[in-house]
């Protein structure tokens, strides 16, 4: 079945071929419930005053369908949010699953409200606040160390994911030639981006990194932990997306989380405040966790993966220099 907004009718005998709804339960109304990327996702109103959150994956990602991608993302996405459930903190920060069909790859969630996510954070001057970093930071680090293994759970290998993922933060930005002018995004910024484009030793580095990536790691990781993952809502931070997860290196979470803490320019003493909360284990390593951050900020600066950041071109190439100093280590 292939979910659609124009066929209501279709996704209510759905829902009730799959027992999700009362027999004498219908739909009200179904709306989209934020502007994601990857997936197709609904949120649904029925006559008993329920709501819930309907997500379906395709063969592409649903923002940009000339790309392919796994299509058995959200089956994923479900099948973690179930396993997190054996930890009472992580469950307390994600929504409940209603639902899971692995044919389809459509899964349904508790509806967390009009909620809105964090990417408000990359507008001028907003800050996030201490709590809500506590939070997010405390999430984090029991994700890490709650289910540290020496192999991964089958499940969570993820593999198809993350070399999407890889292509997209690891080579595609670095290509010369990629087909994306930067300078749509802002004049300018495509002559700023081909410095790092053309520096060999800088793309050897990050090859080496991208490799560090693929591997399997002890840890399991959200894969995805940045602004557009949380949600804030009147009970306090809820995360989601966790369609990325795998088991591989606690310094790429920390460090993609510490990249968007420096892209919206957020306090030192925010920064501060992850080492403060974060549990370290024994093997952190922070010249590789450095060198996470510094490709995070340059893929999101120089790549596809456009955030909505309110920086000058001017404040991005001091964030440019910075990236390729942490990841050469010249810090």
């Amino acid at each position: 079945m292939i979910l659609s907004f124009d066929k209501i009718d279709e996704l209510e005998v759905y829902l009730k071929s799959k027992s999700w709804l009362e027999a004498n339960e219908i739909l009200t109304k179904i709306e989209k419930p934020g502007e994601g990327n990857m997936n197709f996702t609904m949120r649904v109103y029925t006559s008993l005053g329920r709501t819930f959150i309907v997500k379906q994956s395709r063969d592409y990602v649903e923002k940009y369908p000339t790309i392919p991608a796994p299509a058995n993302r959200a089956v994923i996405e479900g099948l973690f949010i179930e396993f997190i459930q054996q930890n009472s903190v992580l469950s307390s920060f994600m929504p409940k699953l209603l639902g899971l069909d692995d044919v389809n790859n459509i899964i349904i969630t508790e509806d967390l409200g009009l909620a809105n996510d964090y990417t408000f954070l990359y507008k001028s001057n907003e800050r996030l606040n201490s709590e809500d970093l506590s939070q997010m930071v405390e999430y984090i680090s029991h994700l890490h160390h709650s289910f540290r293994a020496d192999s991964p759970v089958p499940e969570f290998a993820n593999r198809g994911m993350k070399a999407l993922n890889h292509e997209h933060i690891f080579l595609y930005p670095f290509m010369e030639e990629n087909g994306f002018d930067l300078d749509i995004i802002q004049p300018s910024l495509q002559s700023v981006a081909m410095v790092y484009k053309k520096d060999e030793e800088l793309k050897t580095i990050v090859k080496n990194l991208g490799d560090r990536y693929l591997a399997d790691g002890p840890y399991l990781l959200h894969g995805d932990y940045y602004p557009g993952s949380f949600l804030k809502t009147d009970s306090g931070v809820k995360i989601i997306d966790p369609e990325f997860c795998f088991y591989g290196l606690a310094e790429f979470d920390l460090g993609v989380f510490i990249a968007h803490l420096k892209m919206s320019e957020q306090s030192k003493d925010i920064m501060d405040g992850v080492w403060l909360n974060y549990k370290k284990g024994v093997d952190l390593d922070e010249n590789l966790l450095n060198q996470f951050v510094g490709v995070e900020v340059l893929r999101r600066i120089i790549g596809l993966a456009q955030l909505p950041l309110s920086l000058s071109l001017e404040t991005k190439k001091v964030l440019l220099k910075e990236a390729k100093d942490l990841i050469m280590n010249n810090v």
